[in-house]
Order: C-alpha cells, then sequence, then structure tokens
C-alpha cells in the first residue's frame, strides 16, 4: 500500500511484540498511529469496522507517549500502543453510541472502567469499531454506521456483536480491541474472523460504563462481560492482566489474585472434549476443522477425553441461558418494543417457541428470574464437579464459520442453512451461551480454515476463575496449529 509506510507486516504483528519496539524504540507511537490511520484510509470502506476516529486526540496522547518512552525505566504495560474500542464501551471525548440511533450523537464525559484502565496502562486509544444496536446480534450492523465486512470475505459478517472489533484487529487495522460478550460477542467475532478473543469469568472485569441501553452509566448487566480481542492469546493476556480486578469503588475492599494451571506443561493438563451435540448440531466444514484440530493436539502430547456433565443437559442453555440472557438485555428494548413483547406474552399460540422465550424473559416477574437464578446456580455446580475431573473442555464457537450478511428481522426470527438444512438463527449463539450464562471463562484461538477459506476458532472453556489456564492451554493450541493468519485483503 503506498500509503502504509510501515507495510502490514508491522499493522498485524502481536501487539505484546508493538509494545517491546516501542520499548526499544525501534518505532515511535505516533509512526504506529499513522500507519493504522493509513490502513484504515486504505480498506477502512471496503470493512467498515472503525466507525469512529479522533485523530487529534490520539496524535496529542501518542506524542505524550512518546516522550516518555524517550526516558527510559520501567514504563506502563500499553504505552504507546494504538488500539480501539467497541462502540458499546463509554469513552471520554469520543462519540460512544451502542450502535443506537437514540445515542447517534452521544459523546460521554467519563470513560468506561475498563477503557480507564487502558489509558491510564498508556494505551492510545484512536477510534470506536462497529457493532449492532445495543450488542444484540450476531453481526456488526446498525442505522448508524452501516455494515462492517469480514476481511476474509467481504460478502460475510465477522461475526457479533464485537465484529468492528474482530474486523479491525484481523485487518491490521489496530493494535488490539476490547469488546463484550453477553452470548458471544467476543468468542463468535473471534471465531468469525480468526482472531483471538477472551471472555473473562463472570464478575473478575468491571462493567461500569458499558453502553447496553440509553441510562447505562451505573449499572452492571447480568451475564456479560468484557474482554479483550486481539492477534495473539499472548496479547490477550497483556490485556486481560490491564483490565481485570475489582470495580475502583471496591477496590479498598479486596483483590483478584487468579490460580495458575495446575501444571505448567499443557500437554499435562486434564483436556475434556465435546465437539458436537445432536441438540446444535455443528456443520461439516467446522466439525472437520475441530476433528483435525483435536488430531494434531493429540499428536503434540495431549491426551483428549470426550466427556459432558452427565447430570447436565445440554437442552438448558435454551430453557434457561438464552432466556437468563434476554432478561439481562430488556432494558435495550424500547417502550413500543416492550408493548410486544408484552401483547406476545397474552397471545403465546400465535408466536413461536423462540419468539414467545424471548418475550417471556424480558417480561417476566421478579419471582420468575430468582426462581431462574435458582436452576442457574444448581448447573454451575455441576459444572464445578465436572471441572473437578478436568482442567479445560474443548468445545465449537458455532455451529457454521463466516456466512453472507443478513438483515431482516432478528436473532429469534431469522433462518440459517447448514449443510442443506434450514435451522433456526439463534443457534448461532447456543455453543457460546452454554458457558456464558453460568460465569465461565473461555478463550477463543483459530484453528485452521475451511475449504472456502473462512476461519474457524475453538472455545477453551475452564472452572470459575480458571483464565489462566484457558488462556494456557490457548496458547499451546496456537504454537500446535499456527494460529492467527493475515487475511489475503489485509496483507
Amino acid at each position: 500500500m503506498s500509503s502504509d509506510p510501515l507495510g502490514s507486516e508491522t499493522a498485524t504483528k502481536p501487539a505484546s511484540e508493538l509494545v517491546q519496539a516501542l520499548r526499544d524504540r525501534s518505532i515511535s507511537s505516533r509512526e504506529l498511529l499513522d500507519l493504522y490511520l493509513a490502513r484504515h484510509r486504505d480498506l477502512g470502506q471496503s470493512i467498515n469496522a472503525v466507525v469512529t476516529i479522533d485523530e487529534e486526540a490520539a496524535v496529542a496522547a501518542a506524542t505524550a507517549a512518546d516522550e516518555q518512552l524517550a526516558t527510559g525505566g520501567d514504563h506502563p504495560p500499553l504505552l504507546g500502543l494504538p488500539m480501539t474500542m467497541k462502540d458499546a464501551l463509554a469513552t471520554a471525548g469520543m462519540r460512544s453510541t451502542g450502535g443506537a440511533i437514540e445515542l447517534a450523537d452521544h459523546v460521554p464525559d467519563t470513560d468506561a472502567e475498563v477503557v480507564a484502565r487502558v489509558r491510564q496502562a498508556g494505551g492510545v486509544i484512536f477510534g470506536k469499531t462497529n457493532l449492532p444496536r445495543w450488542s444484540a446480534d450476531v453481526q456488526a450492523y446498525n442505522e448508524i454506521f452501516g455494515t462492517t465486512n469480514n476481511p476474509w470475505d467481504l460478502a460475510c459478517g465477522p461475526g457479533g456483536s464485537s465484529g468492528g472489533a474482530s474486523a479491525a484487529v484481523a485487518a491490521g487495522l489496530t493494535g488490539a480491541d476490547l469488546g463484550t460478550d453477553i452470548g458471544g460477542s467476543v468468542r463468535l467475532p473471534a471465531h468469525f474472523a480468526g482472531v483471538c478473543g477472551h471472555k473473562p469469568t463472570f464478575g473478575v472485569v468491571p462493567q461500569l460504563g458499558y453502553i447496553s441501553h440509553p441510562s447505562y452509566p451505573r449499572s452492571e448487566p447480568d451475564v456479560n462481560v468484557i474482554g479483550p480481542i486481539a492477534r495473539t492469546v499472548d496479547d490477550l493476556e497483556l490485556l486481560f492482566d490491564v483490565i481485570a480486578g475489582p470495580r475502583a469503588d471496591q477496590s479498598s475492599a479486596w483483590r483478584l489474585e487468579l490460580p495458575a494451571p495446575r501444571d505448567q506443561d499443557p500437554t499435562k493438563l486434564r483436556v475434556a472434549m465435546h465437539l458436537d451435540d445432536p441438540y446444535v448440531p455443528v456443520g461439516s466444514e467446522v466439525g472437520d476443522a475441530l476433528q483435525a484440530a483435536a488430531a494434531a493436539l493429540a499428536g503434540s502430547g495431549v491426551t483428549l477425553t470426550e466427556a459432558w456433565p452427565h447430570d447436565l443437559a445440554f437442552g438448558d442453555v435454551e430453557d434457561l441461558g438464552l432466556p437468563l440472557i434476554s432478561a439481562a438485555t430488556s432494558p435495550g428494548r424500547s417502550d413500543e418494543d416492550f408493548a410486544e413483547l408484552q401483547a406476545i406474552v397474552l397471545d403465546p399460540d400465535a408466536h413461536p417457541p423462540s419468539l414467545q422465550m424471548r418475550a417471556k424473559s424480558s417480561a417476566m416477574f421478579h419471582r420468575d428470574w430468582l426462581l431462574m437464578v435458582e436452576r442457574r446456580e444448581a448447573n454451575r455446580a455441576k459444572w464445578q464437579r465436572f471441572f473437578d475431573d478436568y482442567d479445560v473442555l474443548l468445545a465449537p464457537v458455532a455451529m457454521v464459520a463466516a456466512f453472507e450478511h443478513v438483515h431482516d428481522g432478528h436473532l429469534y426470527s431469522r433462518r440459517l442453512t447448514v449443510d442443506g438444512v434450514e435451522r433456526s438463527y439463534h443457534q448461532l449463539i447456543m455453543w457460546t451461551s452454554q458457558f456464558g450464562y453460568v460465569g465461565l471463562p473461555s478463550t477463543v484461538v483459530p484453528v485452521g480454515l475451511t475449504p472456502r477459506g473462512v476461519p474457524v476458532g475453538i472455545q477453551v472453556v475452564g472452572p470459575h476463575y480458571g483464565d489462566r489456564t484457558t488462556l494456557a492451554f490457548a496458547r499451546h493450541i496456537e504454537r500446535v496449529l499456527g494460529g492467527y493468519q493475515v487475511p489475503p485483503l489485509a496483507r
């Protein structure tokens, strides 16, 4: 690219390598920022991932970072790294919309806590990445900014809801990004765009400043988490270490100290796998890639055991997990939407079961929600017993790889064809919601490409507070299978 003075090789390097290059002063923050801005000018229109840029503020921050780096000595862990943020995270002085037309001109006065932590760690935040309205879809499309395209195939989406983040990271338009995940919104985009993503254990990363509805500032939703999207697992851990820990208003009372893996040798970890399930069958192209990955891991010395909690029905994700997620996202429903949902509750037989579930979950009595939470706690206990015997579980991220854009309808009204069979679109989030509604950590890492040339990722799931273990085993998968690849469009 003529306007890319340092080249795509630099732009697509891991963030951890870029941070080291900044410390070695083999590259400056200003040069790296200029590189990403130039790539945005060249690729931005075709991908449409970075939808708001504040170049003036970013130049000032990068210049200040270079001055600090020139002094030598110890520096904050992200000092000088140009980064973007999902547009669901409030960013002071920068338009932050949540993908909702109601907030099209919203400029917060205060950073989300994770954004503030990135700034304190020296990150140079230069832009915001695209998403669906209120982060509520498996794509990145909204009325304000339009559609984000997958850099591996522009006719397809990069997943959602953190799809702008995954596309920007995959195409080398940013050093890294932070996304949000309530039904898979970090993990699904990582899978669809061929990058790495980490969904932390619920509660270890503060959510204040997450824009999930118009009156968002002081609330933290159920189920949701905030996590990093990056090109390597090392990058995930670098960013996770920056954002994890108690909320500022709770930091006087507790500290976060996550356990290390049971064994530092990943081949000695107890690894379960459940790579398909008749309740949500995995499509052939994804299934083939996952089986090949399992064979490669076995060849590396890992012992893999087919296992699933014997007392946990996979279908609980539809009966319990998805309703809890629908309830948690209900503040984002407009008054008009809520009235329509209440009408469905009063006349359920006129609507399909998935729409009935969505309506009942959004309009349920508090007593009903509390009873669902009791059932969730029982399932959490089942997972805890399962992880007494295993360190991690390998699972699919989704039943399909990247597919063509579809904007009509919503998550519970669309249909999707998999291996010639028409299926409900909401099945896309069942493999991720399965672990999300019970708060388990999950790391996604790429394992290869389908025959049509789009990426496939795998989930590494662990017990509560087992984030270090899922990251460690994902790092082993990355070593064995190669991890992130640069999409041809971005080379």
